[in-house]
């Protein structure tokens, strides 16, 4: 019999590790026909939200964003999805970017669709217009090998330029890959563990990480990470970029 008083997961003041074992449902509204677990938010320190959305029969996310932009990213299934007008529908791996101040609705899943959100807040940036909405997908021809090592290679989903205040990218590491240094960075992170598994550092504590699990990494939070097992790990992450590194 398991014992109900263990999990992997763990909330620190700059960093946290999220195991689905400790999910609590929640109610957004304009989301309906699904479960919404929020796995990181501003209540734990954070500047970003991440949620995990499992949608039944009928579910259906409806709404408009207004401060926040949000990337929806199709962890598994498939939906149909409308936003300002422009229709597509989305499958496993495929992504939808909104901007703020538009419009959406997902509708007709297959049954168990999981979504991945990002939500930020968007930053104006004077002489950049705000981004359109941009749909796209995973792809491994366009990741490229990351700092010289075949084993680490990098999908841009966003594009880089000054308009955009945030970034998500797909991390892939082959059995063995591991990062080059232990990065400390202004950037802040939020990130979905979709294949293999590993051991990840963060602020000097060694954490044990598979697919499902989730993490968050204050800005300056010490991170690095090394791939274990037989197949490669995969993650999805975002980070905020391209602004000012004070308001004063």
């Amino acid at each position: 019999m398991e014992i109900s008083a263990l999990t992997r997961s763990v909330v620190k003041r700059n960093h946290a590790v999220i195991s689905p074992d400790g999910y609590i449902n929640s109610n957004v509204p304009g989301w309906t026909g699904c479960t919404v677990n929020v796995i990181i938010n501003e209540q734990m320190g954070a500047r970003l939200c991440q949620t995990l959305v499992t949608l039944q029969a009928g579910g259906q996310l409806v709404g408009k964003t207004q401060a926040s932009q949000i990337f929806f990213y199709v962890v598994e299934g498939q939906i149909q999805v409308s936003v300002d007008g422009q229709d597509r529908v989305l499958s496993t791996g495929e992504f939808v970017y909104v901007p703020v101040g538009k419009e959406y609705r997902f509708e007709n899943p297959t049954v168990g669709t999981q979504i991945l959100t990002f939500h930020k807040v968007y930053e104006p940036l004077e002489g950049h217009e705000v981004p359109g909405i941009l749909f796209g997908e995973k792809d491994d021809t366009k990741a490229p090998i990351y700092m010289n090592d075949e084993a680490l290679r990098i999908q841009v989903l966003l594009p880089d330029h000054l308009g955009f205040d945030m970034a998500v990218n797909i991390f892939t590491y082959q059995t063995g890959g591991n990062l080059p240094m232990v990065e400390t960075h202004i950037m802040e992170h939020g990130l979905l563990y979709l294949q293999g598994q590993g051991i990840y550092m963060l602020d000097q504590e060694w954490y044990p990480i598979k697919k499902g699990d989730s993490i968050w990494m204050a800005p300056y939070c010490q991170q690095w990470f090394t791939a274990m097992g037989k197949e490669p790990a995969v993650y999805i992450y975002y980070k905020n970029v391209n602004r000012f590194p004070t308001v004063v």
